[in-house]
Formats: C-alpha cells, structure tokens, sequence
C-alpha cells in the first residue's frame, strides 16, 4: 500500500478509533495523562512501522499494546533515577495480558467505565462535562470552551483539576454498583447527550455534523440500556435515534446545511426511526421499578421527535401535538432552549407572529443572547413577515456568534436573499 493511503489510514483510525485506545489505556495504565502520553507514542510508532510492515488486521489492539509498552518502557526509565534498582519492577508492574486477546465485551465496555470515572459525584458538574467532552469525545480544549461559552484557558485549568481530583481522591475506574447506578444516571445521561449534540450539530469547523461523534454516542447509550433498562435511557437512545435518522439528509450534496422543512424525507434512515419509536413507546408506560413507571425530559424530547419521524412533510405535521409535548417538558426543564423551540412549533402552528412574540420575550430577558439559533428563528420570522430591515439585523447578529462553516454559508445567503 502506498505510504499517502497508509497515513491516510492511520488518520482515518485517528478519528475513529482513537477515544476507545484511550479509554483501555486508561484502565491499563491507570491514568489519564500517562495514557494520553501512550496513546500519541502509539500513533507516531504507527507512522514509523505500517508504512513499512503494513496495517494490522485488528489496528486498534496493535495500538493499545503498543501504548502499552511504550508506557512500560518510559516508568522504566523513570524509576531507573527515582528508586534503586531492585524496586524497578514494583514500580512498572501494570496488567500483564494482550489487549488483542482480552474478552472483546471488556475492550467495549471501557468507554462506559471512563465516562463514570469522569461523571463521579466528587468533581463539580462543570468538570464533569469538560473532562468527558475532552476524554471520552476528544474534543479540543477551544471547542469545549466555546459550548460552554467560556475561555479556552479556564477551560484548560477545568480538566486539569478534574483528573488531578481522580488521581488524589482515587476515584475508581469502574461503572458503579448496581444501587449506585440510579444516582448516577442523570450526568451520565447529560453528557452522552452532550457528545451526541456535538455529532448531530458540530460547534465549528466545516461540517454539520461529526458522524463518528453521533455513533459513539448512540453506542454508549446502548451499552447504558443494557446496564440499566430504565426509561429515561430508552428515552435518550430514541431520541438520538430519531435525530440520527435524519443526518443524511442535513446537508446538500455540496455540503451546505438544509433544514427540516426543506429535508427530502424519503432519505431519513426508517431503521432508526422504527427502533426510536419503539423505544419511545416502551419508555412512556415503563413500569420499572428503579423509575415507578415515571420518564422523564429526554423521553419527552424523544416523543417530539417522534412526530417530526411520522409526518410525511413539515406542512402536515401535528404542531398541536409538538405544542403540547413542549409544554410538558416546559414543567419538567423550564429551560430557555425548550421555551425557545416551543416558541417555533408555535410559530408553525399559530404563524410566525404568534411565534416572534415568544422569541422575542425570551430575548429581550437576556437569554440566549449568546445562542446564534436564537437570533436566527428570531431573523426567519421577520423575514416570513415581511420585516426585512429586522430580519437582516438578527441574521447578521447570528452569523458574527456562529462558528461553524455550514451555518455560516446558509446565514450568508438568507442575508443574501434580503437584498
């Protein structure tokens, strides 16, 4: 194979592979820094060896052991100046068994066992959603920042903090008991949503959406359900279900990003909308125990998404139905995005004064001024009522807090269009 095919490989195996070494590493070495450090010794031992030897037939066992060893070799020389020779082999003892011959279920399971670790109740629920996001999605310091609208710097002291906090209080590298796992659902859920948000909708670059990111996320809810069939996780596997049936259609052909309305349904993956509808369904009379037959915000959001699955078109969807179910999620999260996309079923339902009179409540509190799709729904509904000296004012406040690509060029041409 020729060498450009191979690193293109490698990068391909990069994107695609890189959080699940990380994750074993994890668990082999027993810290986060130590197996950040082997995981990229790993990759460049790649780019040294596969050119010439080929790729592997199982590459991500080859870069786990790889890491391995690479880390076994640097406490070695590390303890070779730190301890007498004698006790060299106390202090790089590490899991002496091949991950390419570990039970696979095992290998699978460490990207659940890392994101407890990184959801466990003794770090502050900011860190436990920067660490993940970092660790588990291997997002950038600077894309985390920006979905929390925060500086990448104190970002960067966040994640520090958090994985000197595992290292210090000796947080285990495990999924929880079973009586532990109720407790715990509510941020692990949060954060598998967060990674999936970012798939489904990237913050910035050149694509809409970050596929690998949206499959993670749907795996990990999978394995989640297989832990704890409550309703809430079946709740939060159909909806990214629901959403995911749709990515194929998001994008034109160029790339650019194309809204629900103007979606070509007959592309929607009907798999994922059958299994998420499903889903819903057996969440909303779950009589489980752990939950005594209750669901909860994702189940609801789910149920929404469910609607949009069922209508054959944007015109003939039943936006009293919509209404209805963000007015129960309303009660349940009370939150300004909630209210806001409630305010554009309602514009869809009632018109888009009725809709502007929301949004423009919602806005005028002070929420969301930060939130480009906020002055964007705001901008389409000016400009579905003729308003257009107001429509261009919010199209062009959410192009300047927009960062990704694809949006951008589609806020470009609603302005274009203006003219």
């Amino acid at each position: 194979m020729p060498h450009a095919s191979i690193e293109q490989s490698i990068d391909e195996i990069y994107r695609s592979e890189s959080r699940r070494i990380l994750a074993t590493l994890i668990r082999l070495l027993g810290d986060f820094d130590a197996a950040e450090d082997a995981l990229h010794e790993a990759f460049r031992a790649a780019m040294e060896q596969w050119p010439r030897d080929g790729v592997p037939a199982n590459p991500r066992a080859w870069l786990v052991s790889a890491g391995k060893f690479k880390a076994i070799d640097r406490r070695r020389r590390q303890a070779r100046f730190d301890t007498p020779l004698d006790a060299v082999a106390d202090k790089v003892a590490l899991p002496a068994d091949d991950p390419a011959e570990q039970d696979q279920i095992v290998v699978e399971d460490d990207r659940l066992r890392l994101i407890f670790t990184c959801c466990h109740p003794a770090l502050a629920p900011e860190a436990r959603l920067a660490l993940t996001l970092r660790e588990v999605c291997g997002l950038t310091t600077e894309e985390i920042a920006r979905a929390f609208l925060s500086r990448p710097a104190t970002l960067a002291q966040r994640i520090v903090r958090a994985k000197t906090k595992i290292r210090e209080a000796r947080i285990p590298y495990e999924v929880p008991s079973e009586e532990e796992l109720p407790e715990r659902l509510a941020a692990v859920l949060l954060v598998i949503y967060l990674v999936f948000n970012e798939g489904y909708s990237a913050t910035s670059g050149t694509r809409v959406t970050r596929q690998e990111l949206s499959e993670e996320a749907i795996r990990l809810g999978r394995l989640l359900l297989q832990l704890l069939p409550e309703p809430e996780v079946m709740g939060l596997l159909a909806l990214m279900l629901l959403h995911e049936s749709r990515r194929v259609a998001r994008t034109s052909a160029s790339g650019e990003l194309v809204l629900l309305e103007q979606q070509d349904r007959s592309l929607w993956n009907r798999d994922q909308i059958a299994e998420g509808t499903a889903l819903v369904e057996k969440a909303l009379v779950s009589r489980s125990p752990a939950a005594a037959g209750r669901f909860g915000p994702y189940t609801l959001q789910a149920a929404i998404a469910a609607v949009h699955a069922q209508a054959p078109s944007s015109a003939a969807t039943d936006w009293p139905q919509i209404v209805a179910l963000y007015d129960r999620l309303l009660e349940m999260e009370p939150s300004p995005v909630i209210r806001l996309n409630r305010a554009v079923a309602v514009a869809m339902r009632d018109g888009p004064a009725a809709g502007l009179v929301l949004i423009d409540d919602i806005l005028n509190a002070g929420h969301l001024a930060d939130y480009h799709w906020a002055h964007s729904a705001q901008a389409d509904l000016y400009r579905r009522l003729g308003q257009k000296e107001a429509a261009r004012a919010a199209y062009q406040r959410a192009l300047a807090l927009c960062g990704q690509e694809p949006e951008r060029s589609f806020l470009e041409k609603r302005l274009e269009e203006l003219l």
